[in-house]
């Protein structure tokens, strides 16, 4: 009996160490596929102090997130020297969480580092949120460090190839400029984009233009123009800071002021013509209607005349012509 249960204890202790060995095994396995399968980007991480471990990379690959992006990410914003901070810098969580919600993470690493080495403030949120607002946050550093020429008018988008305005004395002015502006990364969220910068500075330059007294004195001096737009402050609310504002080109045109004054010296003239002509209509219509008149009167004399016989027949036939006869002549006796 005593030997029966020392052969089920050592059956027991035998099956516990199998178990053992082979939950180790399974360890080992585990370890050895993991390493197979991340050991090369768990060593690069580590000689390069990403801090990634072995489970975060299979997290990754269970989260459907690319390892070696969240990677190479990280490595890179670490031997940049940018977000090293382990609560507010760039972590391999906020990297993940970029990821998922659909960002570009090299193109935000990307910006962050050049944004660094040209001395612009910009941290990992704002460059992520501008990425997630669909703007390019790499080229939007690019263009803080090297300002973008915009034409104005634009003829990609547009069909006219200068701007019109008239100064005072109704000269036409043509006139193309370019405009110098650098991204306002602090406004770039929300902020409008080149087609508002192209609609102020027109309307700067065209507004400008028409308070002149002189087109000449604008030709003389077209930096006037330039320095009156931008004290006007047309960068307000916008994704971009404007430089500068030059004047490319600057033509004459039309004499607008001449041919509306010659248009309007021909619609006086037309005027005075068709007053005249109702004049002349009022007249020959008034000469027409004395003429009725003489008419009527001439008429009316003629019919008078007509009655005269019938008053000397009735008077004949009522005896009273000879009765003012005959005393006509014994007056006369």
């Amino acid at each position: 009996m005593q030997n029966a249960s020392l052969l089920l204890a050592l059956e027991g202790k035998h099956l516990l160490f199998l178990g053992a060995i082979g939950i180790g095994l399974i360890l080992v396995l585990v370890i050895v596929g993991l390493f197979f399968k991340f050991g090369n980007l768990w060593l690069q991480a580590y000689t390069s102090n990403a801090r990634v471990s072995m489970l975060s990379l299979l997290g990754m690959t269970l989260r459907q997130v690319n390892p070696r992006t969240i990677v190479d990410a990280k490595i890179q914003a670490m031997q940049a020297g940018v977000g090293t901070d382990a609560e507010t810098g760039i972590t391999t969580r906020r990297l993940e969480a970029h990821y998922l919600a659909g960002g570009d993470v090299p193109r935000v690493i990307n910006a962050i580092v050049a944004a660094q080495r040209a001395d612009i403030d910009l941290d990992f949120d704002r460059a992520a949120a501008i990425d997630l607002a669909g703007r390019d946050v790499l080229d939007a550093v690019r263009t803080s460090v090297y300002p973008k020429v915009i034409d104005c008018p634009d003829p990609d988008r547009s069909s006219k190839t200068t701007l019109s305005a008239v100064a005072r004395n109704g000269v036409e002015l043509k006139i193309r400029a370019r405009v110098t502006v650098r991204t306002n990364l602090h406004q770039l969220i929300g902020g409008a984009t080149e087609e508002t910068i192209i609609a102020r500075v027109g309307e700067g330059i065209i507004t400008s233009i028409g308070s002149a007294e002189d087109h000449l004195a604008v030709m003389e001096n077209p930096d006037r123009i330039s320095k009156a737009v931008l004290e006007r402050g047309l960068d307000a609310h916008t994704a971009f800071e404007i430089v500068s504002i030059d004047i490319a080109d600057i033509d004459i045109g039309e004499n607008i002021g001449a041919r509306l004054q010659a248009d309007q010296a021909e619609a006086d003239t037309r005027m005075a013509q068709a007053l005249a002509e109702q004049r002349k209509a009022n007249a020959v219509a008034r000469e027409q209607e004395m003429k009725a008149n003489v008419a009527l009167n001439r008429a009316e004399v003629i019919l008078a005349q007509a009655e005269v016989p019938k008053a000397m027949a009735e008077a004949f036939r009522k005896g009273n012509l000879a009765r003012i006869g005959g005393e006509s002549q014994n007056g006369a006796g």
